[in-house]
């Protein structure tokens, strides 16, 4: 199994059809990848950057022993195969047992740490879990505080599992980590301790404690899990508002890992290792670095409670490349433009095959300096929640076209497609043509909890098929690349998270000022977007930006939602049926931030328009005052994910002046089909 490098390949792949011994969840799966050989490494953790070299270790013999510990922990905790188990935590290897394990008895559903406690209480409620586990109190740690008063607003709780960091210090510091660890929770919760702050009705656990108790050579479990169980709840449709649980089968997550590796082919697999610094709460890092390498019996390195956010993590990443020989890793745009500014120098790297980046669009420039300057492919690919995770990626093996998300994965159907007013389906699009992105297959989900926010997920194409409406516009070229065009949704999409713009103007709504309010995305070289809000008052009543800005500080309790400006407008731009028109105040952030970009590396004078291609969706053009500044325009605008073109004004004593094309996009010169081959 080499991997994918055309079309041809996956066509190839899927003429043979899926295995029929395919495993029948998650679990099995894990465990047919350890068998490949039980001595390898699987994971390594170290919980600090500075400590990458003394990490804890399990082979993949052990790695089993514990998850199995987990799962018979959780079954005799009550968990049956339609009982949730919440997790809130950091990337730890707990949370890799906690993730397996539940998915082996029961139903897992991951909740963002990062959330604040309201919004934490509101998934936990929303999923109906019986089991949380989350971390126990530690100094320097604010989750616990967080979680603790949700606790006593989920009446479908039972039982609270905690997880002590105190148990990842090492050798002799561990004892002094303890008694800190005992102080925190006198100082927060007195001489009843966390026992006390706890609701009555729900049991408290220590996890390393009772998973020790556990027996970890098979599931105490009398029922393993089918295809059609259901193994997981991701939440999905942004980091605010009304939560939005997707429901995926045990089918939809092996069918995802299958064809991934497939895809991946020898990259991924006995001898290989992959570095996790995503969020081990979001499908990317649970399915890419988890159970794809788990299932092919590839090494996973867990770097720090806090992946690349923490301290160190990207500073010294290239150090971590060469101490592991990590062959594979996968981040988000702005992780590639940080570890743009970090320099090789002597490390040796040469063990990389390549990155993997989606979960927003990566500026074409960015992707080629990186490559460039490191020599590491970048693979960018596309996914969503609702499909499991990777529905298409450019091919390891074969031509990486700059700009594209890449071939669908063997095994699932994505097409583009050409709909009426009413969005209802009218035909396929042909070659290059833009339409509405569907997928289709056995890694796409069930649906989300609530019945509501089902409602227009599903196209019927009339041809027997179940297609998901994924909300974004692309095209597919005549040799099977597809390309985002546009996205559909509004989400803002911040340093790889999304944000419902929704949340935000609810909360502007709720001012005494507010006539109506709108909030978009910003671009941002650093973190993709930053969300940005306009208002229009009422008449007769006066308020500034900086009282409704405050005003919105204590009104949305997720920071990374909390607009980076508010900007009131005397009118608000409306379609002809009276709709806020979002576009043209995207246009508006999209003008501003890049016309800021220019001014800040030197290039003053230009001017800046923002036009929508059928093609390449929105395109930058550039009218500078001399040629000269060219070069500058190209570096500073090439952070940002659209493509750019330059020209030069010219006028002499009064004329008219005369633009002249340079043809340039992105840096290179322009061509039909980008590719970096």
């Amino acid at each position: 199994m080499k991997g994918v490098a055309n079309i041809q390949d996956i066509d190839a792949i899927e003429a043979h059809g899926q295995p029929p011994d395919l495993p029948t969840n998650t679990y099995e799966m894990i465990c047919r990848g350890a068998a490949i050989d039980p001595s390898a490494p699987a994971l390594s953790f170290f919980a600090t950057a500075d400590g990458y070299a003394n990490p804890e270790r399990w082979t993949f013999s052990e790695l089993v022993r514990d998850i199995t510990r987990t799962a018979n922990m959780l079954s005799r905790l009550g968990v049956q195969r339609d009982t949730v188990v919440a997790y809130v935590l950091p990337n730890l290897p707990e949370t890799h047992f906690v993730i397996w394990g539940a998915e082996a008895v029961g139903i897992v559903c991951a909740i963002n740490p990062l959330l604040e406690g309201d919004a934490i209480g509101e998934l936990l409620n929303a999923s109906g879990a019986s089991v949380l586990v989350t971390l126990a109190p530690y100094p320097g740690t604010d989750l616990w505080p967080k979680v603790q008063p949700a606790l006593h607003k989920v009446a479908s709780l039972k039982h609270v599992v905690l997880v002590n960091l105190a148990d990842h210090v090492p050798g002799e510091q561990r004892f002094a980590a303890r008694m800190l660890q005992r102080g925190e929770c006198a100082r927060l919760h007195g001489e009843g301790g966390v026992r006390g702050a706890v609701p009555s009705q729900v049991a408290l656990h220590d996890f390393s404690e009772a998973m020790a108790c556990e027996p970890g050579t098979a599931l105490s479990s009398s029922r393993p899990a089918s295809t059609d169980d259901v193994s997981s709840y991701f939440c999905t449709g942004g980091t605010t508002g009304l939560p939005k649980i997707a429901m995926r089968r045990h089918g939809n997550e092996v069918a995802n890992a299958w064809g991934a590796a497939q895809f991946f082919g020898e990259s991924v697999g006995p001898g290989k290792t992959m570095f996790c610094g995503l969020p081990l709460f979001h499908v990317n890092a649970v399915m890419v670095t988890g159970l794809l390498p788990f299932s092919r019996g590839a090494h996973v390195v867990l770097g720090t409670p806090q992946g690349y956010r923490a301290e160190g993590v990207v500073k010294r990443f290239w150090e971590i490349v060469e101490h592991y020989g990590i062959n594979f890793f996968s981040g988000v745009p702005t992780l590639y433009g940080s570890l743009l500014d970090v320099p090789v120098g002597a490390r040796d790297i040469g063990s990389l095959e390549y990155g993997l980046c989606g979960a927003a669009p990566m500026p074409v420039e960015l992707l080629r300096a990186f490559q460039t300057r490191t020599g590491i492919k970048i693979l960018e690919g596309y996914g969503l929640t609702e499909g499991t995770c990777v529905s298409s990626v450019n091919p390891p093996l074969g031509e990486r076209r700059v700009g594209s998300i890449g071939l669908r994965l063997p095994g699932q159907a994505m097409k583009a497609v050409v709909v009426d007013e009413a969005g209802h389906y009218v035909r396929d699009c042909v070659a290059d043509e833009v339409g509405q992105l569907l997928i289709s297959g056995p890694n796409v989900f069930i649906g989300y909890m609530r019945a509501e926010q089902n409602s227009g997920i599903w196209m019927d194409l009339a041809d027997g098929g179940r297609w998901l409406n994924t909300g974004d516009l692309g095209r597919c070229d005549a040799e099977g690349y597809f390309w985002l065009t546009g996205r559909k949704k509004e989400l803002i999409i911040r340093g790889g998270h999304n944000i419902d713009p929704a949340a935000i103007e609810e909360a502007l709504h709720r001012h005494p000022a507010v006539h109506i309010a709108a909030a978009v995305g910003r671009p941002d070289m650093h973190a993709g977007e930053l969300p940005v809000a306009y208002v229009q008052l009422k008449p007769g009543i006066t308020a500034n930006e900086a009282q409704i800005a405050e005003f919105l500080r204590g009104e949305i309790s997720e920071r990374a939602a909390l607009p980076k400006a508010v900007r009131i407008v005397d009118a608000m731009p409306l379609t002809g049926v009276g709709k806020i028109f979002k576009p043209a105040l995207k246009r508006l952030e999209t003008v501003d931030a890049l016309q800021s970009a220019l001014v800040d590396a030197g290039v003053e004078g230009a001017k800046v328009g923002i036009a929508q291609d059928n093609l390449r969706g929105i395109s930058v053009h550039v009218e500078l005052p001399d040629a000269e500044l060219a070069s500058l325009a190209l570096s500073a605008l090439g952070r940002f994910p659209f493509p750019v073109f330059v020209s030069v004004a010219t006028g002499v004593d009064g004329i008219a002046s005369e633009t002249h094309s340079v043809p340039m996009v992105g840096g290179v010169r322009s061509r039909p089909r980008p590719s970096d081959s």
